[in-house]
């Protein structure tokens, strides 16, 4: 008899309060987001801004409301900066998602990205441009990758990410080309959308085995169509409405994770929209997104 399929269901608290836009949520206490994503059947958080620094009281907090900790952000500058210093950088994190049991890292690339800037359109992202460039960034992603590994026991999740150095299907295909096993694929359904996969399936299938974190977004079309043409930035594009949760926009899920199942993937499914909880209310859309994907798993299981 087959097994049920070991995968779990979490969420990032960005559909309560947004970190790089804290007038959307901003008032919004953690603990509310905790209660609710509980009680509606997560297992678990990915970390923001509202989350004890210290790991022994982020341990009590999640414990108090008997969820996981999932994983948390990393800005990482490899793009531009040193393995050296990135090691130096980072030891609070690491060792903080360390001292949760956490499993990958989540590594988001924020040298000269321009994801955080509201009048920056998302045209003017940084670029490598040359063949040289590529493997030195691929280069440095490795050692750093095997210093966490064996440092703190964590695999680094490389998020592509609008606004960023990797947005493109194109950019996630060169950057899987230049870095080894140790650099593990988030994958980011509404990222890959955005970023120009308006059918994320082939690109998942291009990388299914480096995937070793998934959010799932879901995403509003004819607001990533205007998005584009009418060349917004990234938060800009969030405030109108460009992600969603998964089961309210167009991106068939149902394939998404039967593609991951058939796959081997096991790990964690995150729910992760930014969007405006006073046009769309963080517990309803919490609840769809959960939903939605508690259906699909179910339906993979035997």
């Amino acid at each position: 008899m087959a097994k049920p399929w070991n995968v779990r269901i979490g969420i990032n608290p960005i559909s309560w309060s947004n970190d790089d836009l804290p007038a959307l949520g901003g008032e919004t206490p953690l603990e509310t987001a905790l209660r609710e994503g509980a009680e509606i059947g997560y297992e678990g958080f990915e970390l923001g801004n509202k989350f004890p620094k210290d790991p022994q009281a982020l341990k009590a907090k999640l414990a108090e409301f008997g969820v996981a900790c999932v994983s948390g952000w990393y800005s990482g500058q490899l793009a531009e900066g040193t393995v050296d210093n990135e090691i130096e950088r980072c030891v609070a994190h690491m060792a903080k998602l360390q001292a949760q049991g956490c499993g990958v890292v989540v590594y988001g690339e924020v040298a000269g990205s321009i994801q955080g800037q509201i009048d920056t359109p998302l045209g003017k992202r940084p670029r490598f441009t040359t063949e040289d460039q590529w493997q030195r960034y691929g280069q440095r992603l490795n050692a750093f990758a095997e210093h966490l590994q064996l440092t703190y026991g964590l695999t680094l999740a490389y998020h592509h990410h609008m606004g960023a150095y990797v947005e493109s299907p194109d950019d996630v295909d060169r950057l899987m080309s230049v870095t080894g096993p140790a650099v593990g694929l988030l994958f980011d359904t509404g990222h890959a959308y955005y970023g120009g996969a308006m059918d994320p399936l082939p690109l998942l299938k291009r990388h299914l085995h480096r995937v070793v974190h998934v959010h799932c977004k879901d995403v509003r079309p004819a607001v990533v169509a205007q998005a584009r043409n009418d060349g917004w930035s990234f938060l800009r594009g969030v405030i109108n409405g460009t992600f969603t949760v998964p089961g309210d926009g167009v991106i068939d899920f149902g394939a998404v994770l039967a593609a991951l199942h058939a796959g081997g993937y096991e790990g964690w499914l995150v729910v992760e929209a930014e969007q405006d909880p006073a046009v769309a209310p963080s517990y309803a859309y919490a609840k769809k997104g959960y939903e939605t994907l508690k259906r699909i798993v179910e339906g993979c299981s035997p």
